[in-house]
């Protein structure tokens, strides 16, 4: 029950991966993820583009995977698109954080 008041607290980053098997980009991707989320709690999500039910995410990413969303767990405004960053293939653990920060402020 605490966990999930934690995940409604307006300063929650949610990150959601956009990837797919046999990716060696999103293999890298998930192992930088798992170093953060060893530091930090934040709502973490996996979307496998190729996945039938995920065909949006397809049209949009499918030349473009690993890309990680960075958004607020919480949205605050009805224009949620401007608090979201995106980060593509060969992102740093050093990055992945700086845009947390950057939604949290």
């Amino acid at each position: 029950m605490r966990y999930t008041r934690y995940l409604l607290s307006p300063n929650t980053v949610r990150l959601t991966l956009f990837t797919r098997a046999h990716c060696g980009l999103c293999d890298t991707a998930k192992r930088t993820l798992s170093k953060i989320q060893q530091q930090r709690q934040i709502d973490y999500k996996e979307v496998d583009i190729m996945a039938p039910e995920n065909k949006r995410w397809k049209d949009v990413y499918e030349f473009d995977v690993p890309v990680l969303h960075v958004e607020p767990a919480v949205q605050q405004n009805a224009d949620s698109t401007r608090e979201l960053r995106k980060l593509f293939h060969r992102f740093t653990e050093q990055e992945v954080e700086k845009a947390m920060d950057e939604i949290k402020s």
